[in-house]
């Protein structure tokens, strides 16, 4: 038996109405449906369960024990479910329930993880679950709420609300400056030993921007890698030049072990670092309050500027 299936439905809800209301006529009424399909439902009901469940005579109903046993029952489970529903749309005005969010690695360990702490912190009967890394997931597939995501957006299915800009720069340890010399223009690159990041989608090509102007540049030297967090630490033994976003470069610039190179330059434009979403409707109180948390996280510019 599947109590889903809508005509098993149909013939629950007549023995419920029937129970209620203790005759045909006042079910029909109740239920919006004649006399006779009722009873038509009540028979069906009782043939696929080989017993009596209700006696009929012209004057009144009386219900079986059986029938009774199983009035009781039905009246549990439409309370659960009755339950189950307010349950569920609570989640649309209470601030509770899970939160599952995917984070690209190294910006969502160096910047992002101090945010969600101080979401948790403020929203208790949130429970986030995060997974960090740099592949793009499939939100709807993989049952994710919420991302963030660097880079331009090409899934049109995806609800996106841009928090910044993202800034590729290039940087350069002082000892390696002092051994080889500033590069003064972007052609000056192909003379120097250039850390290439093998996930840049241009790569081995640096496109390089200045206002309106573009200068692209094939790069050449002795490491590359799929992690950017590898270059960076070459990059800080003095191995070569670094590309990267501004927010990994950071505390490297401020501790002085990383100096920008030409930094009227920047690598890529129009990238930027978004919240995405599968949609805008029906989301639960929960992850609105996460957007509006994040979006105030950023509402004066990312916080590593």
């Amino acid at each position: 038996m599947d109590p889903f299936d809508s005509r098993q439905a149909d013939e629950l809800a007549t023995l419920l109405a029937l129970f209620a209301h203790g005759s045909f006529a006042a079910a029909g009424r109740q239920l919006q449906r004649h006399p006779s399909v009722l009873s038509k439902r009540l028979g069906a009901m009782e043939q696929r369960l080989g017993i009596r469940l209700v006696e009929r005579t012209t004057r009144q109903l009386r219900f079986t024990d059986e029938g009774l046993r199983l009035v009781e029952r039905l009246q549990h489970a439409a309370s659960l479910i009755s339950d189950a529903e307010r349950e569920a749309g609570q989640g649309a005005t209470e601030v509770r329930g899970r939160l599952r969010l995917a984070l690209p690695a190294n910006l969502g360990r160096l910047w992002l993880c101090t945010m969600l702490a101080e979401f948790a912190l403020a929203f208790p009967q949130v429970t986030l679950e995060t997974e960090y890394a740099e592949r793009f997931v499939d939100l709807v597939g993989e049952g994710f709420d919420a991302a963030i995501r660097i880079g331009e957006l090409a899934d049109s299915r995806l609800v996106a609300r841009k928090l910044c800009e993202h800034r590729r720069i290039l940087c350069a340890s002082p000892a390696y400056l002092e051994r080889h010399g500033q590069p003064q223009s972007p052609e000056d690159l192909g003379a120097h030993n250039c850390l290439g990041f093998t996930g840049l989608r241009s790569y081995p090509q640096w496109h390089l921007y200045r206002h309106d102007e573009m200068h692209s540049v094939k790069i050449q030297g002795s490491m590359q890698s799929n992690d950017n967090e590898a270059l960076l630490g070459a990059a800080r033994a003095g191995l070569g030049i670094v590309a990267g976003g501004d927010w990994m470069m950071k505390k490297d610039l401020d501790s002085g072990r990383l100096l920008r190179v030409l930094p009227q330059w920047q690598l890529d434009r129009d990238a930027g670092i978004y919240f995405v979403r599968p949609g805008a409707r029906f989301n639960t109180a929960a992850l609105l309050a996460f957007k509006q948390w994040i979006e105030q996280q950023f509402a004066e510019g990312a916080p590593w500027r």
